[in-house]
Formats: structure tokens, C-alpha cells, sequence
């Protein structure tokens, strides 16, 4: 494998007991992962890699996601926002509709 050009990881609200909780769990982040990495797969974004999370602590915010190397975090993440960001991956774009922080 080579080394990704970008690295999406998704918070998946879990706790150093590997027990999920907290919002992003709650807000079936898991499902969300298996869509981005279908679409990721379904776009040949070969230069991606997605992975979740323990707790990023913006619940408030969550979902979670966050895009490296950029460092751009991602807020209220579903379906469609993630259409949204991989679309503006894409073009070398940032998705600023969802952007919590960059």
C-alpha cells in the first residue's frame, strides 16, 4: 500500500473502554463510515483513506470528520454532507458549508 494523499477520519464517539457512546455513535456515525468508504471506493479516490475515531470532543457539533492533510473538521455530517466534502475533495476544494474548523 502506498502512503495516502488524504486521511478522512470519522468520530465514532468511542471511550477508552472501546464502549461507543456519546453523539456521534448515537447519530449512527458507524453507517456513515461504510458510505464513505463505498463512495470514496465508488469514486476511485485510491489516494484516500477512512478511518474512525475514539471521542474528538465537539459533540455538539457531531458528526465528526475530519480531513488530513489539511486539517479541516467537519461538523453535522450525513449522507449528503459527505457528497458534499468529496465532492469539493475532488476539485481541491473545501466543503466551507460544513467546515467547524481549519
Amino acid at each position: 500500500m502506498e502512503k495516502p494523499k488524504k486521511h478522512i477520519f470519522v468520530c465514532c464517539s468511542f471511550r477508552t473502554s472501546g464502549e461507543p457512546k456519546g453523539v456521534c455513535n448515537k447519530k449512527d456515525a458507524p453507517a456513515l463510515v461504510q458510505y464513505l468508504d463505498t463512495e470514496v471506493n465508488d469514486r476511485g479516490m485510491n489516494d484516500v483513506m477512512v478511518s474512525t475515531t475514539g471521542c474528538l470532543k465537539v459533540c455538539e457539533k457531531g458528526p465528526i470528520m475530519v480531513v488530513y492533510p489539511e486539517g479541516v473538521w467537519y461538523g453535522n455530517v450525513d449522507e449528503g454532507a459527505v457528497d458534499e466534502i468529496l465532492d469539493a475533495m475532488e476539485n481541491g476544494e473545501i466543503a466551507e458549508k460544513f467546515v467547524i474548523m481549519k
